[in-house]
């Protein structure tokens, strides 16, 4: 199948790992196997769904995307497979589950990495046989459903550690597209960045970047990826009349949103990531004190750090912590509480 540029559900770049991505995505949507995104938070993973979906074999089926990560053990069973009429306290009515409800479409499972590991092997059931058995049920139901997996985790590490199945991790990665991050195709930022004005357009009114603006933009290492870089942009049109100028795009200390310029050690906003050769390591503002080696840590102690570290910044105010993290408050909430954070 060739991948035409009006059906790329939304993601604008002429990188060429982009385009090798999407490229892979015109070969494998037509079937119904199982496919992994992996790529780091922002980068666009749930748009590489939908645009699997869109050109797959069900295009007008149902697309259901769910996150995993803010799954509550109790109910997680139940939410995946559905349930009985008496099957547990509070059972009053059946229950489809989300596989039932994605019945001959897409089923999206974000941050499949934070799967409870007692129900992996009932999701590779499902995988595997095409059925499905809810909580308290007798027999299983056949479901035709497309399973697109999202992670920004090394499941192979975790498989490792024994926090993922590896029989399931090879089930879903048969397929594996990887996503990469926007500072490696930093020539994509000024067609994203004229993107999100258009998109805003009909909100804000006509808006055009000042050259120096989108040279700026293209220069910064945006550790929020596609998120972050549409966020700015929606923050400077909205305080920009007409045309945006770099400085209204350079706004440090304003949380999530706001990009850092390279050398800025001060910034309080989202922790960056040094790619310079050798060990990789967060480093968080001057004089916090603190350097994680990630070559030395697990995947929790590298996340746990991230946490401590946003929270003793903001003076343990998880809003603010989760806003510099550019996360969501109740994200934010369920990691703290998952890592054992007090």
């Amino acid at each position: 199948m060739a991948l035409r540029n009006d059906s790329t559900a939304g993601i604008v770049g002429q990188d060429p790992a982009l385009r090798a991505v999407l490229q892979a995505v015109a070969r494998i949507a037509p079937t119904r196997a199982p496919v992994l995104v992996t790529g780091e938070s922002g980068t666009g993973k749930e748009l590489l769904a939908r645009l699997l979906h869109e050109l797959g074999p069900a295009p007008a089926g149902p697309f259901v995307a769910v996150n995993c990560g803010t799954l509550p053990r109790e109910i997680a069973d139940s939410e995946l497979f559905g349930h009985e009429r008496g099957a547990f306290t509070g059972a009053n009515a059946r229950k489809l589950g989300w596989f039932e409800e994605a019945d001959g479409g897409t089923l999206v499972l974000d941050e499949v990495g934070e799967l409870p590991l007692d129900l992996q092997p009932k999701l590779l059931r499902v995988l595997e046989t095409g059925r499905v058995r809810r909580v308290g049920g007798n027999g299983e139901v056949g479901v035709k459903v497309r399973l697109v997996a999202l992670t920004l985790r090394d499941l192979p590490r975790d498989v490792e550690r024994g926090r993922f199945r590896v029989d399931l991790f090879h089930r879903l990665a048969g397929f594996e597209l990887v996503l990469p991050p926007l500072r490696h195709r930093r020539g994509d930022i000024p067609a994203l960045a004229q993107r999100f004005l258009e998109e805003l357009a009909p909100e804000l009114g006509p808006r055009t970047f000042d050259p120096a603006a989108l040279t700026w933009l293209a220069s910064q290492d945006w550790p929020g990826n596609v998120r972050q870089l549409r966020n700015v942009v929606r923050r400077a049109a909205t305080e920009c009349a007409e045309r945006i100028v770099s400085e209204a795009l350079q706004v440090p200390g304003k949380g999530y949103g706001a990009a850092v310029p390279e050398g800025d050690a001060d910034d309080p906003g989202p922790h960056r990531l040094a790619d310079a050769g050798g060990p990789r390591h967060i480093v968080p503002p001057s004089g916090s004190g603190d350097l994680l080696m990630l070559g030395e840590q697990s995947f929790d102690e590298i996340e746990r750090f991230v946490y401590q570290w946003a929270l003793r910044r903001y003076g343990g105010s998880r809003r603010q912590a989760a806003r510099a993290l550019g996360l969501p408050r109740s994200t934010f909430c369920d990691k703290v509480k998952r890592l054992g954070i007090a």
